[in-house]
């Protein structure tokens, strides 16, 4: 668990391209001071399918409200993770 943590935390950074903005599950990733803009979410989103699929599952980030900025699981970093996980263990 924590290992994907780091993974997708890992992928948020590398898309960032700002190693002085340290991402931890506050970061917010749409809205008020989102450190990624829309492209890079959709990047964000397709680098995750291929982690998911290396997990055997597919993640879907496809929901109604998924780009909702108060119920977003692109919300913060945490949230982002937590779906993840959530999909991941539902997949199970």
């Amino acid at each position: 668990m924590q290992e994907l943590r780091a993974q997708i935390f890992d992928e948020i950074a590398e898309l960032v391209g700002d190693q002085s903005i340290i991402i931890s599950d506050e970061t917010p990733l749409l809205g008020d001071g989102s450190v990624l803009d829309s492209m890079k979410v959709v990047t964000l989103c397709i680098a995750l399918e291929d982690i998911a699929a290396d997990h055997d599952f597919d993640f879907d980030w496809t929901s109604d409200a998924a780009m909702s900025r108060s119920r977003s699981m692109f919300r913060t970093a945490g949230a982002l993770v937590d779906e993840f996980l959530n999909q991941q263990k539902a997949a199970q």
